[in-house]
């Protein structure tokens, strides 16, 4: 550094920048002399403006990378050149803000990552910020994320153990298809009776502690599922449930955490790729259960192997919880060291916040309606003489068609920031497509299912993260843990609210293909169901394309990116730098 350890600033004392004109600089009252790593070379924004230059002491520069109308700012402490290793990055401007999220400096305590120089401005509570703060990410935020990852494919797995194998099951088990369905509506159910421990943990204990939880109730409820399962000839039915239920009450402590994870370790370069990651995760779990399930099961005699196998992976997947970081020793960004508002007050402004309705309510029904058809796409598919693997198949492209297309997109949205453009070309898409789907089956040709799911699944995917990071931004310094609980709390509500209306929707007969008469309308058929799905994903449609009219443009401001970048440029004054009015 440019000065002894114990040349520091006073966390109450602003520091005095250098004029152009000086070679070196001031000395405070005490005599001491300013440290070197808070004087910075002028530098060349998009919006801001440098006239003069800073020196910098001991010869350490302050190497500029600038990408786009991305600007980062370096430091290295051993040459200089801001390109070594020991060099750490931070977004200075966040007019356009890169996707890549870069290891940004090493994990070792040793290094030296970047001090930024204290700060004076005014917090949301009026009280005055003013500290040195240690920007840096580590390279261990990616054993968490993994880690979330694992868990979210195995609860995902849970859920949907028995969608595509539906008849199979029914028949091991000695119940109908509709108690089959209960299991799902079940899991479903058990997340809404979890959401406020999720919520108080996520909030005071942080990401660790749910994936601990998440783990123990995922571990209790495989096995009991897999010695119901065992328990006779045809199973002990009560006991699977049970099992289930506990695998549900593990879902909302993995589901609602990538939001929380990834503000509390990702920069706003790498927020919405890390949600995404996390969250889609979770449909890839059952995309590989609509996918392996009917491979693995031929008869009903397979069903005890099904469910061994699926609890054998997920002890595998959740030992490695207990060994996570709960939280980095330094704060990624700035907006990573403001405070977040408590839960009551964060829920009162949530409720009068018109904008969070608008894009909450249509999401928490396409996530109903996703797990909806997700459910029953065998059920709605068979009586037309479509086969379980068919059916599996369709599943699948439904999730793995998702993933992909929101693979390419997050990053993109994660670039641009366009929140507000993809949340209004996605909704009418998804809406689309449940139109169209209400007719699919009774063309009796697998292309068109295929085809429409498919579609289906690239819009819904893509949607899920860029919503789940939008109403982070527009509504911080809510807690991000508090609108991701709300929002899949509501789509996993509707979800065992949809999947029961629409087994009683569904006409009399047989509906595993046997009496398939080979009309528009054979026994066993959803046909109502599908049209009920149309209207509910056709009358959110107006809500999310009416945000930001009706002079309603403050509502849509991303908060937690014009707070990083605020404080970007008052960190640029006070090194010297004029923001021009």
């Amino acid at each position: 550094m440019g000065s002894p350890p114990g040349d520091i600033v006073s966390a109450t004392e602003k520091p005095e920048v250098q004029e152009p004109t000086s070679s070196a600089p001031k000395a405070d009252k005490a005599g001491e002399t300013l440290p070197g790593w808070t004087i910075m070379r002028p530098l060349r924004m998009r919006g801001l403006k440098t006239k003069g230059s800073a020196a910098h002491s001991n010869g350490n520069a302050n190497g500029v990378d600038r990408m786009g109308d991305l600007k980062t700012t370096e430091t290295n402490v051993t040459n200089g050149s801001g390109n070594g290793p020991g060099g750490v990055g931070e977004v200075e401007a966040l007019h356009e803000i890169r996707s890549d999220d870069e290891l940004l400096g090493s994990d070792d305590d040793g290094a030296s990552p970047r001090r930024v120089a204290a700060e004076d401005g005014t917090g949301d509570d009026g009280t005055i910020a003013s500290s040195e703060t240690v920007f840096k990410v580590y390279k261990r935020r990616w054993f968490g994320l993994v880690q979330l990852v694992l868990l979210n494919i195995i609860v995902s797995w849970d859920w949907l153990t028995f969608s595509a194998n539906s008849s199979t099951a029914a028949e091991f088990y000695n119940v109908t298809s509709s108690s089959i369905n209960w299991i799902s509506t079940a899991f479903l159910f058990s997340f809404v009776v979890a959401s406020p421990v999720v919520v108080f943990t996520l909030h005071r204990k942080g990401p660790k502690t749910a994936i601990i939880i998440a783990s123990i109730l995922l571990l209790l409820g495989n096995w009991i599922r897999y010695g119901a399962t065992k328990a006779g000839k045809h199973g002990n039915f009560g006991g699977l449930m049970f099992g289930q239920i506990l695998a549900g009450l593990a879902q909302p402590f993995v589901l609602a955490a990538p939001t929380r994870y990834s503000d509390l370790w990702f920069t706003n370069r790498g927020r919405v790729a890390a949600t995404a990651v996390m969250s889609l995760a979770n449909p890839l779990g059952g995309a590989l259960a609509q996918l392996i399930g009917p491979a693995w099961v031929s008869k009903a005699s397979d069903i005890p192997n099904l469910v061994l196998y699926v609890s054998i992976i997920s002890s595998v997947a959740t030992i490695p919880s207990f060994f996570i970081t709960a939280k980095p020793p330094t704060p990624s960004s700035h907006s990573g060291t403001q405070p977040k508002h408590q839960l009551r007050p964060s829920l009162k402004f949530l409720l009068t916040c018109p904008e969070f309705y608008m894009i909450a309510l249509p999401y928490a029904f396409y996530v109903g309606l996703f797990n909806s058809i997700s459910s029953l796409i065998n059920q709605i598919l068979q009586p037309y003489s479509f086969t379980e693997d068919e059916a599996g198949i369709g599943g699948a492209l439904l999730i793995v068609v998702g993933l992909v297309t929101a693979a390419i997109t997050s990053p993109i949205v994660d670039r641009t920031k366009s929140y507000l453009i993809a949340i209004k070309v996605c909704v009418p898409v998804i809406a689309v497509c449940y139109l169209a789907f209400t007719w699919a089956p009774q063309t009796r040709t697998i292309v068109a299912p295929y085809v429409i799911l498919s579609v289906l699944g690239a819009a819904s995917f893509s949607l899920v993260p860029i919503v789940l990071e939008y109403l982070i931004e527009i509504t911080h310094p809510v807690a991000p843990e508090v609108t991701s609980t709300i929002c899949w709390t509501g789509g996993q509500l509707l979800g065992g609210i949809f999947i029961i209306v629409s087994d009683a929707l569904r006409a009399s007969g047989a509906n595993d293909g046997t009496a398939d008469d080979h009309t528009d309308r054979p026994p066993g058929n959803m046909y109502n169901t599908l049209i009920f799905q149309t209207v509910l994903a056709l009358v959110v449609v107006p809500l999310p394309l009416a945000l930001g009219c009706c002079g309603r443009h403050h509502g849509v401001r991303m908060r937690r990116v014009d707070a990083d970048r605020e404080a970007a440029e008052r960190r640029y004054v006070a090194n010297g730098g004029e923001v021009p009015v």
